[in-house]
């Protein structure tokens, strides 16, 4: 018995870590850039998703969501993604900002001429300073494990509860899907609206 609650230590040690995390941010969260994002959202005539890598499944979520919501929505990369125009709006997830391919997409986005939100825990990164929206989301990138204390890290254990850029990914869907909630008030859109546009093929 003992060794199977030792076992299940750690899973539980993690989920509240994360969870704590993510209570951190909400209060710290910048309302203003939020606002300015769920307004250019209701306002753009499309909106276009890209993430690399878990980031990336984290965006393909929240395109998801749009979906259902009724906004004309596309994953960048797609091979049905159309080309990207000036009313629209490109939405970044990005930990580190400096993803090579997701930054060079943002650029192209900028010099369209299109409205570029970044998701991101790197203000001051390639993808955040080009970016008319920066959503400051705190986690570990896995650019900071370069950079960790050997020492620190053995004493809070972090690298074992939230590996790689686990704590970023987690954060971004969760306020990606607070995101949704927010939209569903501004609109009054119902949870039957939104299951009515849900695909029958899963």
């Amino acid at each position: 018995m003992n060794i199977e609650k030792k076992e299940c230590e750690a899973t539980i040690a993690s989920m509240n870590f994360i969870a704590a995390h993510i209570r951190k941010i909400a209060s710290e969260l910048d309302t203003r850039s939020v606002t300015s994002l769920v307004d250019s959202i209701m306002t753009s005539k499309r909106i276009f998703l890209m993430g690399a890598g878990r980031s990336g499944l984290a965006a393909r979520a929240f395109a998801m969501r749009l979906m259902h919501m009724g906004f004309y929505v596309y994953v960048v990369g797609e091979t049905t993604t159309p080309a990207v125009n000036a009313e629209d709006m490109v939405i970044a997830v990005s930990g580190s900002g400096e993803t090579p391919s997701i930054a060079s997409l943002g650029a192209i986005a900028k010099r369209i001429g299109s409205k570029l939100a970044t998701v991101t825990s790197n203000r001051d990164s390639t993808l955040g300073r080009i970016s008319d929206i920066v959503i400051l989301i705190p986690g570990r990138t896995k650019e900071d494990i370069i950079y960790e204390d050997y020492h620190e890290r053995r004493m809070t254990g972090y690298t074992q509860l939230a590996p790689l850029g686990t704590v970023f990914e987690i954060s971004a869907l969760v306020f990606l899907d607070a995101v949704i909630s927010e939209l569903m008030v501004r609109t009054g859109a119902s949870e039957a609206e939104l299951k009515s546009r849900h695909t029958l093929f899963e």
